[in-house]
């Protein structure tokens, strides 16, 4: 029986998404009409249709850029499962021709399931090919280009060689935790101390780690920079361990860690902190809020099912002092709000850094 042999072409294309900040392409590409439905997998698609909300795709660069209806964007195949954005999932099978969607800002492409109102429908792209890459010097053989510039171990040790960690966890996507993270770097780094940060969950997207560097961070990782398109229960451990350990090896003060989603969430924040290993190399949980409800049920997550006991409430939850004294009288927990007063937050979370270390 005779195999058809694959297509190859050359392209020219507008936008590469962050989710391929490691493989350094250009705008002429060469794709493959051959497609792994696998995660990771980097594809050229045209857009088929203009947005005007989250109508955003994050370079390489790390700026945004408008999306536009005929504009030939880079991608990577993979899911996403987010309660205020888009939910979707790998394609079992694509063709030259297929349709996917744009799943997150990051450059996520998958098949949509589900969309929150607040962001409309998603951008339609057409599938124009697997994006190559040349690895054998001096030789035309093409094979798939992925997202990150590793990949990850399927039992990483962890050896946070005695480096302080400060880590941050949500009640939901959008509940203040890169906003508190950029403040309590701000501040560690206000006092003298070299901070290195990572985001360990959530769906590819370098903007939360880039906001760290701007806040004063020397040196930054994302669990994309491991081939991990979305995380889930089942990586969340081993990545965690990986970010930790790769950070912690450069000799920071002090890694400030965040987990994005939500405690509930999809992602793996719950098997990260079911690992007793990290939990213990934790010195000190922030726990970001967007309600006082949301604080009470927060805390009450990782005091009984991790027995965490948080340093500190902040997000939404402390945005006037309504909440702070709520938070304050029901939960016996300071209650400080990252936008209005990160200065104290910093100053709180640097005294738990300290106390764990003496």
């Amino acid at each position: 029986m005779l195999h058809k042999i694959p297509e190859m072409k050359s392209i020219f294309v507008d936008k590469v998404a962050s989710v391929a900040q490691h493989s350094n392409l250009g705008h002429e590409l060469r794709v493959s009409s051959d497609i792994p439905c696998e995660e990771g997998v980097l594809v050229a698609a045209k857009v088929l249709n203009n947005k005007t909300r989250y109508n955003q795709l994050e370079l390489t660069s790390g700026r945004m850029a408008t999306v536009n209806q005929g504009d030939v964007v880079v991608g990577a195949l993979g899911h996403r499962k987010a309660l205020r954005g888009y939910s979707g999932h790998l394609p079992d099978v694509l063709n030259v021709g297929s349709k996917v969607q744009i799943l997150n800002v990051g450059g996520v492409l998958g098949i949509c399931d589900s969309a929150n109102p607040d962001v409309g429908a998603p951008f339609d792209c057409e599938v124009i090919g697997t994006v190559l890459t040349f690895p054998y010097l001096g030789e035309r053989i093409g094979i798939p280009a992925r997202a990150g510039s590793s990949t990850l171990g399927s039992s990483p040790k962890l050896v946070t060689a005695k480096v302080p960690v400060v880590a941050l966890a949500g009640t939901c996507m959008d509940s203040g935790k890169t906003a508190a993270a950029c403040a309590i770097v701000s501040r560690l780094r206000n006092k003298g101390l070299e901070v290195a940060a990572c985001k360990a969950t959530g769906v590819s997207l370098r903007r939360d780690v880039l906001a760290m560097e701007d806040a004063g961070a020397s040196t930054s990782m994302i669990f994309s920079d491991l081939g991990i398109v979305t995380t889930t229960a089942e990586n969340g451990p081993a990545l965690t361990r990986t970010l930790l350990t790769s950070l912690a090896a450069q000799q920071p003060d002090v890694i400030v860690l965040e987990m994005g989603d939500g405690l509930l969430g999809a992602y793996g924040v719950d098997a990260i902190l079911a690992d007793e290993e990290i939990r213990n190399a934790f010195s000190c949980v922030v726990l970001c809020a967007n309600d006082p409800v949301s604080a009470w049920g927060g805390t009450k997550i990782l005091r009984d099912e991790y027995g965490v006991e948080p340093t500190v409430v902040t997000g939404p939850a402390t945005d006037n002092s309504v909440g702070t004294e709520q938070i304050m009288q029901r939960l016996g927990l300071p209650a400080i709000n990252a936008l209005s007063n990160g200065v104290a937050l910093g100053d709180v979370v640097a005294d738990a850094v300290r106390g764990a270390t003496s």
